[in-house]
């Protein structure tokens, strides 16, 4: 058996030091989001938004996400409907979907935002101000997303947003809406949205979500919910669908404590 000559053994000592300080370096950027993404809003309780179908004056009526959706969802639970005002004949689609576990192979549930699913999906996105409305549901403060997309001669509202470990966002989910406004992606015989995915990849907003979230040191992963509702613009009056969406959040959405709906989750799949 050979042994080793000092000249080799001297060419191993300088390796020595970098490959452990190479390990310790990995070993740190592994275990830095764990104390990282520790901060919470200790002014905000922390719930899920629990959906209603009975509500006073108004009908339910189940509808069908499809599948594709619900691939890339990989929701653990969804609701999703159309609500039917009984005097005025008002319709409000509502849409929410819960992750009660974290997986870092899944795609984030804040991903594919309105702003890129509707318009992959021939809806035309119509640049309207405020982008943003404030909504405070049952004393959760929430910031929710504020478009106009367009399809023929369909014109809906729409309003999203979310929590992150039962409390509300951080950051806005504006990340889509940049390149959604400027190239307004079509879907394709593939499915895919060439120049709007390479757009994002050097698209200052597409990447500030990671930003702000790490600023203010609030998970990206962990339990999530997203949050969506709209309504038909009749008539063109902004004001008004404005005003039956803000008033409709409360009455569809009730909190429900955090830890409690999360362990009962939790026992329903054991």
């Amino acid at each position: 058996m050979s042994k080793a000559t000092p000249s080799s053994n001297s060419r191993l000592r300088p390796a020595i030091p970098v490959t452990c300080g190479l390990a310790a370096l990995v070993g740190l950027l592994w275990l830095f989001p764990s104390f990282w993404y520790t901060a919470s809003d200790t002014q905000s309780r922390r719930v899920w938004l629990s959906s209603r179908t009975q509500i006073d004056g108004w009908t339910f009526g189940e509808e069908v996400v499809a599948e594709s959706a619900e691939r890339l969802l990989v929701a653990d639970e969804l609701f999703s409907g159309a609500f039917t005002n009984q005097t005025d004949r008002t319709v409000i689609r509502a849409f929410t979907a819960k992750r009660f576990t974290s997986n870092s192979r899944d795609i984030g549930l804040f991903v594919h935002t309105p702003d890129r699913c509707w318009t992959q999906g021939g809806w035309k996105l119509q640049a309207v101000e405020p982008t943003f409305v404030e909504a405070t549901v049952h004393g959760v403060p929430m910031v929710f997303e504020r478009r106009v997309f367009v399809s023929g001669g369909h014109r809906e509202l729409v309003y999203f947003g979310g929590l992150v470990g039962g409390q509300p966002l951080p950051y806005r989910l504006d990340h889509n809406y940049s390149v959604a406004l400027k190239y307004q992606v079509e879907r394709s015989g593939s499915g895919r949205d060439g120049r709007g995915a390479g757009q994002r990849a050097f698209d200052p907003l597409f990447w500030g979500r990671i930003w702000d979230s790490f600023v203010a040191r609030r998970a990206l992963l962990g339990p999530k919910q997203f949050v969506r509702i709209s309504t038909t613009l009749r008539g063109g009056d902004l004001g008004q669908a404005d005003a039956a969406l803000l008033a409709f959040l409360p009455l569809w959405l009730q909190p429900v404590d955090f830890e409690q709906e999360l362990a009962a989750w939790r026992e329903s799949q054991s």
